[in-house]
């Protein structure tokens, strides 16, 4: 049987299987993707090996194209006109639950190890967040109301946030180590052009792709039309951003954000129906094989070090992000759940601890080599309990505050 025919029949069977595998989450009143995330787990690496090395390199695509469509519904929700009403609530959430993450898991780490590199380092990957695992559960339930909306701005803006944050900490923590190890400078001017590269050509990708569908979209009147145009946008944003290493994410929210801004709430709500036809076979496939990808077995790698981050970053998520919502003197309601709709935490991070791997195994340092490695062990292992938990956390925070159905709550 041929590579190609396997992997047909891969994303076929997970897929089918999947639904019920989501079906089968519910009995049990727990958001679908949890279903989609154990069929991939039974599937994948810590499974049966069915979805396994090659088959999962060769699917890369399908996690790709997932995440732009999940970036590009996040824009299509973000109106500034929205934002605006919200007055510093929103900016001042995204503030405090980024740096509030990073200081908490700071201190933690630092109290911990005393090792100052290694603390800066695991606080420089805390606030990058998983915006799929949050709209999944709201797309699943159809969230409606302003917590919805404040989660769909806070994970759509701290990413990019998220990213300026590390490059500067990491700046810092190779400086550091490169002193301690008697050599000149670290490198770190680098990792700030990299960031600022990456930030500036996600923009330019969104804008350019983000016109040219304002313009064209609306004029089309049949939904799969409507589709198959926002395919073809989310696809070829998706594949530049690869292309010039930027961020898929940004690029394809902002093409949404362009949107959100530029057309009547009719127009935007017109647009975007037809992804919810499309949107479930998403996510089905893009968590099942993220259960894939994952090695249960990391988990017993975890140590101290995982612990105290898993603390200390849910700790400064939902403590800034109450600090935050406070300061916008928001409703209390938004101030006690916010913070655990955000607790989703995988694709992001994990790039980060792997870009920090290579750049500090490029120095040359036993110290940093020995950071690098420690850091992407527990990232990798803790981002298995983030995946799994905060899911169901958002869904708590939904129905606490009234914006899914009653009888879908898991806690009232």
């Amino acid at each position: 049987m041929s590579a190609q025919a396997i992997l047909i029949c891969a994303a076929g069977l997970s897929a089918g299987l999947g639904l019920y595998a989501g079906k089968l989450a519910r009995r049990f009143r727990l958001p679908s993707l949890i279903g989609y995330m154990l069929l991939g787990v039974t599937l994948g690496v810590s499974g049966l090996r069915l979805l396994d090395g090659q088959a999962l390199e060769s699917m890369a695509f399908i996690t790709k194209v997932a995440l732009g469509f999940v970036a590009f519904a996040i824009g299509s929700e973000l109106s500034f006109a929205w934002l605006k009403k919200q007055g510093v609530g929103v900016i001042a959430i995204i503030l405090t639950e980024s740096f509030g993450a990073f200081l908490v898991v700071f201190a933690g780490v630092y109290f911990l190890t005393g090792n100052l590199p290694m603390a800066i380092m695991f606080a420089a990957v805390a606030p990058a967040s998983a915006p799929a695992g949050t709209v999944s559960v709201i797309q699943e339930y159809r969230a409606k109301g302003p917590l919805t909306r404040i989660l769909y701005a806070v994970v759509g803006f701290d990413d990019a946030l998220a990213i300026f944050i590390y490059a500067f900490a990491a700046a810092i923590a190779r400086s550091l180590l490169a002193a301690d190890a008697g050599l000149a400078g670290g490198g770190g001017s680098e990792l700030l052009l990299v960031a600022g590269k990456e930030i500036g050509v996600s923009l330019l990708i969104g804008l350019g792709c983000g016109f040219l569908y304002n313009a064209l979209a609306p004029r089309l009147t049949k939904p799969a039309e409507v589709l198959v145009l926002t395919f073809g946008i989310v696809g070829v944003g998706v594949g530049l951003a690869e292309m010039f290493h930027g961020s898929l994410i940004l690029s394809n929210m902002i093409v949404g954000l362009i949107l959100a801004n530029t057309r009547s709430e009719d127009t935007v709500r017109r647009v975007t129906s037809p992804l919810g036809g499309i949107m479930p076979l998403i996510f089905v496939l893009f968590f099942c094989l993220a259960g894939a990808h994952l090695d249960v077995s990391m988990l017993s790698r975890i140590g101290l070090v995982g612990v105290v981050y898993v603390v200390c970053r849910s700790v400064g998520l939902v403590g800034g992000s109450w600090l935050g919502a406070s300061i916008g003197k928001m409703d209390r309601k938004i101030r006690n759940n916010v913070g655990l709709g955000i607790l989703s935490q995988a694709g992001v991070a994990i790039g980060l601890a792997l870009v920090a791997k290579e750049q500090f195994d490029a120095m040359g340092i036993p110290e940093a080599g020995r950071i690098g490695s420690e850091l992407i062990v527990a990232i990798t292992a803790t981002s298995i309990i983030f995946e799994v938990v905060g899911p169901i956390l958002t869904k708590i925070a939904l129905s606490r505050t009234g914006e899914i159905n009653r009888d879908e709550t898991l806690v009232r």
